[in-house]
C-alpha cells in the first residue's frame, strides 16, 4: 500500500497540482490586498467615502454585515477577471511561442530535403517532356 502511494504522490499531475494549489494561494493573496488596499479605498472616494464593510442591519439581537458580503462579491469579481487576464496571457505567449517554433521549423530546411526535392522536380519536368515526343 505504501508503495502505491508513492507512486500517486510522486505523479507529475499530483505534484502539478500541488505548485498550482501553493501559487494560486500567493496570488489570491496579491489580489485581495490589491482589492483591499487600493480598488476598494479608491471606490470608497468615488462613493464620497462610503465604505462597504461597515455596512450592517441589526434585527433584535443578531446584526447582520452585508458589507462584508458585498465587499467578498467584489473580491471574487476582481480575482476572478485577474486569473482570467493572466490566463489569457499565459495563453498568448504560449501561442506566439509556438508560432515562433514553427517558423523556426520552417525556415530550416535540410539541404539535402532540399535538394532531393529539385532533382525530382527535375525528373517529373524530364518525364512531362518525354510523354510530349
Amino acid at each position: 500500500m505504501w508503495e502505491d502511494f508513492k507512486k500517486f504522490a510522486i505523479q507529475g499531475n499530483v505534484l502539478d497540482l500541488a505548485v498550482a494549489v501553493v501559487i494560486g494561494g500567493a496570488f489570491g493573496k496579491i489580489v485581495s490586498s490589491l482589492v483591499d488596499y487600493i480598488i476598494m479605498p479608491l471606490a470608497g472616494v468615488l462613493l464620497g467615502g462610503y465604505s462597504f464593510e461597515n455596512l450592517s442591519v441589526t434585527i433584535g439581537d443578531a446584526v447582520i454585515q452585508y458589507g462584508a458580503f458585498i465587499q467578498s462579491v467584489v473580491d471574487f469579481f476582481i480575482i476572478s477577471l485577474a486569473i482570467f487576464l493572466l490566463i489569457k496571457l499565459l495563453v498568448r505567449l504560449k501561442l506566439q511561442k509556438e508560432e515562433t517554433k514553427t517558423e523556426e521549423e520552417e525556415a530550416e530546411v535540410d539541404p539535402q530535403i532540399e535538394l532531393l526535392s529539385e532533382i525530382r522536380d527535375l525528373l517529373k519536368e524530364e518525364n512531362k517532356l518525354k510523354g510530349t515526343e
